[in-house]
């Protein structure tokens, strides 16, 4: 087995920073550099504000890069002494240079199993496309997207109430026990790198804003799939009666839309906002009005009386 690895560690978000704290608990590998992207603004007064791996980073004192482009990672010498350079969500796409540079190339923590969704939303587009599974692929990169050889995959189940936040959350989790698995094995016989089928490759976009936008005139069984695909961010949103929200948490009902139209409010109860989808109800439960904080169907109902006028 492989031990006591020198890895150089890229990524940015949340789940990148669980991962590399995993390293570090687990000790038995020494992380010798961070690169994450530059700091981005934030908050109501837009400043910059570093990311969740370099604030990991920071916390242990690792030394850290945050460079601006992929082509910075191949100036001086900071990769010359790493045996992988570990790469989870990092955000730019990496010239073979840097990717061949240390001793065992550079390795992929992907959250999905690949050769399904590579690209930059993989647990969003496996949620919204109504996916049973999901998992995370250790995988051997080279100067595609998401197209190198698997070392090693576990799958995961996609629960029927998984949001992308849960379902991430979970994925991170696992990601770190895969990546340490995979570093162990590094270098010796037991880890033989499979190429992807081509034929099964699907690509996850990125998420844009505009898409959270909900036309009710689609199949409700998506619309609530594609709610929770875009939970945590951007978060679904509508307009009903004029009255702009975002959309949290929602259900099928099995009550067809009749002659309602696409969008039109069937009622609104404690239970929730039902509203007329493309071919049936669809209930929202938890919504957010802007400027206010999320809230439960039983408090919109009780706070928002105008909507009681239709029981419908």
């Amino acid at each position: 087995m492989a031990r006591g690895l020198n890895i150089a560690f890229a990524g940015t978000p949340d789940p990148a920073a669980v991962i590399l704290r995993r390293l570090l608990e687990d000790g038995t590998h020494r992380i010798i550099h961070v690169f994450t992207q530059p700091d981005r603004p934030a908050g109501r007064g837009r400043r910059p504000r570093p990311g969740p791996v370099k604030q990991a980073a920071d916390a242990a004192g690792l030394p850290l890069s945050q460079p601006q482009t992929a082509a910075e990672l191949q100036a001086g010498n900071i990769l010359a002494g790493a045996d992988v350079l570990a790469v989870v969500a990092f955000g730019l796409l990496l010239p073979e240079v840097v990717i061949h540079r240390p001793r065992y190339g550079s390795v992929n923590v992907h959250f999905s199993l690949l050769p399904r969704w590579r690209g930059a939303a993989p647990v969003q587009r496996a949620i919204e496309a109504g996916d049973d599974q999901s998992g995370v692929t250790i995988m051997q990169m080279d100067a595609g997207l998401d197209t190198g050889a698997v070392l090693l995959q576990q799958s995961c189940p996609i629960h029927p109430d998984d949001t992308a936040g849960s379902l991430q959350d979970r994925l991170a989790g696992l990601g770190g026990d895969c990546l340490l698995k995979a570093l162990d094995q590094l270098g010796t016989a037991s880890l033989v790198p499979v190429p992807q089928d081509e034929r099964l490759a699907t690509y996850a976009a990125k998420v844009d804003k505009r898409e959270a936008e909900i036309d009710w005139t689609q199949p409700a069984a998506l619309i609530e799939r594609r709610i929770r695909a875009f939970n945590p961010s951007p978060v679904a949103r509508t307009s009903l009666y004029e009255q702009p929200m975002r959309i949290w948490a929602a259900r099928v009902l099995e009550t067809p839309r009749g002659d309602r139209r696409p969008g039109d409010i069937a009622a609104c109860t404690t239970a929730g906002l039902d509203v007329a989808a493309g071919d049936r109800l669809l209930r929202i439960e938890a919504l957010q009005l802007p400027g206010k904080k999320k809230v439960s169907a039983r408090e919109f109902y009780h706070g928002h009386p105008r909507f009681h006028k239709q029981s419908y």
